[in-house]
């Protein structure tokens, strides 16, 4: 891995402010569409899904049998990643954001569509899976671009600032998810709810997809890649041989920077879902609370994390990207055993500060993370290193994490083997981080390392 460069020689910005602004603006709103599909997926799965799809199982293993389902989705981001992160790396980061946006809209909006087990029976699963493979293909494409065109396109000084506002899309896109539904919860009965209500917020994507696209389109590629392409194009004329495909590359170059990656997002990825969708499933099916309190707690709570996101993000640019990380994930190995507790009290306040408190320590790891994924990879090699390491991981941590904790509930009828969970995935993220170095000012533009990069060959 490249020393860090020191800060002030490097990564062109982008001119005017006005356009960072438009860029930043373009990847948030994009984020924020995409994680609000994906997480109001995750909240149905907690409160509608088992009822509309599984009506056969008790209530506990249909929410089980939703889970699967939403960790199924997790099961293709790696394949978004990889394919995503090949053409972003090729032909650029714009384009593959477009298509990203369409396909998880798309696949949303279809699922507000689709008919229950009592009108076509399996049938009715099986295209919710299958939607819920589409969304997860999009995401795994999603997240490595919208950071990374950010990341290239500003100032190596305030990188983990600028970063970080994409990584606001996921409590923003959660916000909105949880606030519509609980909107629904609070104009209808349980039963009009799930009769037709929980429809609603699916439709909505085809709104948000075209105000995201509309924004999206307007803004440049990376200056980045743009300098990074035209140096690889004038070195295949040179040779007269083509570039290695960039997962080979990665591979065989980086292939530690990939595993760092991966190990930093578990304890990331993990407490991140058990904070705001098993939790759904955890007060509503274990404390037998309502709808209500549960979605307003993660509502409120996101609107927090919103805001701290890039708080932690300029803190990185101060004092480096691994001492903010680390306390993340300290803090949420620790809190894990707080966590259930004050749950456990089912009073409102006591519910939202375990949320919270939980959110601001995964803000600690989230908002960096964009910044530190992206200088950990050469630019000609970024999307695909980036993608893979933070998408492969979430097969082994967020799309097990809801299904873990409810068999884990639901096999010893406590919470303790759930915080032992998420202490054991804090515990490899704190050694992840520390095996690697510091990435704080590194420079992005610079394609010393690319020309340097393994010699050509006649793959395409």
């Amino acid at each position: 891995m490249a020393s860090p460069t020191p800060a002030g020689n490097g990564t062109p910005p982008v001119g005017r402010p006005a356009a960072l602004r438009r860029v930043v603006a373009a990847s948030l709103i994009g984020t924020t569409v995409e994680w609000y599909d994906y997480f109001l997926y995750g909240s149905a799965a907690a409160l509608v899904f088992g009822h509309v799809f599984f009506p056969k199982a008790d209530p506990l293993t249909g929410t089980l049998l939703s889970f699967l389902t939403y960790a199924i989705g997790f099961a293709a981001r790696p394949l978004g990643a990889l394919v995503f992160g090949h053409f972003g790396d090729r032909i650029g980061r714009k384009k593959l954001l477009v298509l990203s946006l369409l396909l998880m809209g798309g696949a949303t909006t279809l699922i507000g569509l689709l008919p229950t087990y009592d009108q076509v029976g399996v049938a009715a699963p099986i295209m919710l899976t299958a939607l819920r493979l589409v969304q997860g293909f999009a995401l795994g494409g999603e997240w490595g671009g919208a950071v990374l065109l950010v990341s290239e396109h500003g100032d190596q000084q305030r990188r983990g600032f600028w970063a970080s506002w994409p990584q606001g899309g996921a409590p923003a896109g959660n916000l909105l998810a949880a606030g519509v539904l609980s909107l629904m919860t609070t104009l209808q009965s349980d039963a009009a709810f799930l009769d037709w209500g929980w429809r609603v917020p699916f439709l909505l994507s085809a709104v948000l997809v075209m105000v995201g696209l509309w924004i999206r389109l307007a803004v440049d590629e990376s200056p980045v890649f743009k300098e990074a392409l035209a140096k690889a194009e004038q070195r295949k004329a040179e040779q007269k041989k083509a570039e290695q495909p960039p997962l080979i590359a990665v591979l065989r170059k980086h292939w530690r920077e990939v595993l760092i990656a991966m190990g930093a997002r578990m304890a990331e990825n993990i407490s991140y879902y058990v904070l705001t969708t098993f939790v759904l499933a955890y007060c509503v099916g274990h404390l037998k609370l309502d709808k209500q309190t549960a979605l307003n707690a993660v509502l409120i709570a996101s609107a927090v994390q919103f805001a701290l996101i890039p708080l932690f993000g300029a803190l990185s640019d101060k004092v480096g990207r691994r001492p903010v990380y680390l306390v993340g994930a300290v803090g949420v190995g620790i809190w894990a055993w707080a966590f259930f507790g004050l749950l456990d009290t089912k009073s409102f306040p006591a519910i939202l500060l375990a949320i919270t408190v939980g959110l601001v320590f995964h803000s600690a790891m989230y908002a960096p993370q964009a910044a530190f994924f992206s200088e950990l990879f050469e630019t000609r090699m970024r999307y695909s290193g980036a993608s893979i390491g933070a998408q492969f991981a979430s097969v082994a941590a967020g799309a097990p994490a809801p299904l873990i904790a409810t068999a884990l509930l639901k096999g010893y009828g406590s919470s303790t083997p759930i915080s032992v969970y998420v202490t054991i995935a804090a515990v490899i993220t704190l050694v992840a981080v520390l095996c690697a170095r510091e990435t704080r000012g590194r420079d992005l533009a610079d394609l010393r390392k690319d020309a340097a990069a393994e010699p050509a060959t006649t793959a395409v």
